[in-house]
């Protein structure tokens, strides 16, 4: 019974830190474009005429 545990445990505590990683990536990747976007959108706004 305790080596069940031991196992899930671990496979749990991988899949955590996986997640986790992925999860930074994702977010850095979104908070960069988010801030190219911003910037391009900054820039062309001078290039706009009413």
């Amino acid at each position: 019974m305790e080596e069940k545990v031991y196992k899930i445990m671990g496979g749990t505590g991988a899949v955590n830190i996986v997640l986790g990683v992925v999860t930074l990536v994702t977010g850095l990747a979104c908070g960069i474009l988010l801030i190219v976007s911003g910037a391009r959108l900054l820039a062309g706004k001078a290039k706009l005429l009413f």
